[in-house]
């Protein structure tokens, strides 16, 4: 169910990246909570709402720190090393820190469509705003059925791709 790209590299399938996109968030659930209890700590916030706008500007940058470094140092983030997935640009060649600045502001697509509608709307409850979440960024995975390449959209504005990186085989002794 992959996609052939230029040579030898191929799309991960959609259920693959959807997966790795899965484990990457209960990775950075981690991440962030760690990063949230240095800004508390920094800014002496004592309640959640206090300071709630700085907070979600700190953790913004911290997500871009951690894709930009790990996409610009290997290629992969812990969860595509996982998932056998890597991130190149559009020649196949490694991905250089404005590429991937540029995919990682461009990736919020995913959100962005979904938690602008749900504020617009009003919507009462976490659980219909989770609904909503969940049902844009589904579509917008189905979109990239869309591209020649199978590659999701963001990825063709920024120039890059996904690929399906499998380690070498290990050497019997």
């Amino acid at each position: 169910m992959t996609a052939p790209l230029t040579g030898a590299l191929q799309t991960p399938s959609l259920k693959r990246r959807l997966a790795c996109m899965a484990y990457e968030g209960v990775l950075l659930f981690g991440v962030l909570m760690f990063a949230g209890f240095i800004y508390s700590g920094l800014t002496q916030q004592r309640h959640a709402l206090q300071g709630q706008a700085g907070m979600q500007a700190f953790l913004f940058v911290i997500l871009g720190l951690y894709f930009v470094w790990f996409w610009t140092h290997g290629g992969q983030t812990v969860a595509m090393k996982a998932w056998h997935i890597k991130l190149l640009d559009a020649q196949g060649a490694p991905v250089a820190p404005k590429r991937a600045l540029c995919r990682y502001l461009a990736s919020w697509i995913w959100f962005v469509p979904a938690l602008l509608t749900a504020r617009l709307a009003h919507l009462p409850s976490s659980t219909a705003i989770f609904g909503l979440l969940l049902a844009g960024m589904l579509a917008y995975a189905l979109l990239a059925l869309l591209h020649p390449q199978r590659q999701y959209w963001h990825d063709r504005l920024c120039g890059t791709q996904l690929v399906v990186s499998r380690p070498p085989p290990r050497k019997r002794k």
